[in-house]
């Protein structure tokens, strides 16, 4: 099953590595029997499904998450080992459509509007008119 990511890319299943294992957490005696934790793994470096400007735009972007070269995603959330998978591939979907994504635009700085530092001005008036009103009164 190919794992598409956007319309522009598409990753072949035999570019994915499974591992499966026990998961963790309750479960009652099921847990003890079956393996379904889900790993997936995707070798990011050598995927031939990648040009070279998204190759180099995923491994500067998920470097933290890289493990030479390979990125892995584990789901261990449902008891069954294919709502994990399913699970798995939809996350591993999201990292690498995240980290494809072209940067946000930069935000242009503005100054405030007029009405908005008089409005601001005038509750800091009121603030320290309250503020003074609770001090107490002076010997005078």
């Amino acid at each position: 099953m190919d794992l598409e990511v956007s319309p522009a890319l598409t990753i072949p299943a035999s570019e994915l590595g499974w591992r499966f294992s026990r998961s963790p957490g309750p479960g009652g005696q099921h847990v003890n029997t079956s393996d379904s934790r889900v790993e997936l793994s995707w070798s990011v470096a050598l995927s031939p499904s990648l040009s070279d400007d998204q190759r180099a735009r995923l491994l500067a972007r998920l470097d933290r998450r890289l493990v030479g070269g390979v990125i892995t995603v584990a789901a261990s959330e449902q008891r069954s080992q294919l709502r994990n998978r399913e699970i798995a591939l939809a996350k591993l979907a999201e990292l690498v459509s995240a980290a494809l994504a072209p940067d946000a635009a930069r935000r242009r700085a503005t100054k405030p509007t007029r009405g908005s530092n008089r409005r601001r001005l005038a509750a800091k008036e009121q603030r320290s008119a309250t503020k003074q009103q609770r001090r107490r009164p002076s010997e005078d």
